[in-house]
């Protein structure tokens, strides 16, 4: 039975609940992995996330590259990880240019860490405020080498 269908006329919001749940499994690893200095073994992780969801806090070029949705690679570059209830702060380069990003657990669409094909991926809250985009920019240059946003393409369900 599908939790969906169960749950479609209940005054409790379930689905709500389960995704807050789950976006604890993403503050915990990375609660974890800052205790101990680092990812072990090959693990690493692609978060996405919407980049115009308040609170999200992020350089302006990346905005403007990335209007609505981008993803971050956390594996051996990255510094001043900071956790707390509402999200997590980090420091990445992207194209040897450093950065650091805010980023709300609220806004989290996908946590995956290929090397063990683990995935989470997340719906938008109902009602959840979403700055209006800006107009449809030039379409963005391809990816360059070393750069750490990746697309979560090959991970998601079809």
């Amino acid at each position: 039975m599908n939790v969906t269908e169960t749950t479609a006329d209940s005054l409790i919001p379930y689905d709500e609940i389960v995704q807050d749940a789950l976006r604890t499994v993403v503050r915990r690893v990375l609660e974890k992995i800052d205790a101990e200095g680092g990812l072990p073994g090959a693990h690493h992780f692609y978060i996405a996330f919407r980049t115009r969801t308040p609170g999200v806090d992020i350089p302006r070029h990346l905005i403007e590259r990335y209007p609505d949705e981008m993803t971050i690679v956390i594996q051996h570059r990255y510094w001043d990880l900071a956790i707390d209830d509402e999200g997590f702060q980090i420091g990445l380069s992207f194209n040897q240019v450093p950065a650091k990003l805010r980023i709300p657990y609220a806004a989290i669409t996908g946590f995956v860490d290929p090397a063990v094909n683990f995935a989470l991926q997340f719906a938008a809250k109902e009602g959840e405020a979403i700055a209006a985009p800006e107009p449809e920019p030039e379409p963005p240059a391809p990816i360059e080498p070393g750069s750490n946003v990746v697309t979560l393409d090959r991970f998601r369900k079809k």
